[in-house]
């Protein structure tokens, strides 16, 4: 009879033990809390923002080809050659309030749903004509950008303040090749522009 309790108590020991290692990662996770060095806290911020549009990325880089323009078509100061379209897409436009005031005309373009953008394009200025941009290459022209509505862009400074529909917008400009008072000399040439669009 002892060697039966003997025997009982010793196979009562294994489910012992494995009932209590069973219970124990509970128990150490519950007073894991209490142990220095065991856990921490983590803050997290972060700010949710009204975005303006996107430009698209294949309009933040572009390479426009001009073509060519005969001499014969800037026969004297003024004359133009062929425009060629430009175009900057703009994705992801959110509705909101728009308040832009025209740097040339000071009239206010302003509307509570509807966004709206200035262009600013910036390059170096022709020096017989501030309205053009400077080309490098060829001499005796520089080069015009106009607005879809045929409107000069200023260079350096804000375009008109043009209103956007929300979602997708194009925003379309010309580029054209235009004879300044400086003599002609045929060739290749080249001009970098950058632009900037202000939402404000």
């Amino acid at each position: 009879m002892y060697a039966l309790v003997i025997t009982a108590a010793a196979l009562m020991v294994p489910v012992c033990v494995c009932a209590m290692l069973w219970l124990l990662p509970s128990a150490i996770a519950a007073n894991n809390w209490q142990v220095e060095g065991a856990h921490g806290v983590l803050h997290v911020r972060g700010e949710l923002t009204e975005s303006a549009c996107r430009l698209e990325m294949a309009s933040a880089y572009q390479a426009v080809w001009l073509g060519n323009t005969a001499t014969a078509q800037l026969a004297k100061a003024g004359d133009r050659g062929a425009p060629v379209n430009l175009q900057l897409q703009l994705r992801d436009c959110l509705r909101g309030p728009a308040a832009n005031r025209d740097e040339r005309s000071g009239n206010l373009l302003w509307s509570a749903q509807q966004p709206a953008v200035s262009v600013s394009f910036i390059a170096p200025a022709d020096a017989d004509n501030p309205e053009l941009v400077k080309v490098r290459g060829a001499v005796g022209l520089a080069l015009r950008i106009s607005d879809e509505r045929g409107r000069d862009i200023r260079l350096g400074n804000r375009g008109a303040p043009l209103a956007l529909a929300v979602g997708q917008n194009a925003l379309n400009y010309t580029i054209t090749p235009e004879r300044t008072r400086a003599p002609l000399l045929p060739g290749s040439y080249a001009a970098v522009v950058d632009f900037q669009l202000s939402y404000d």
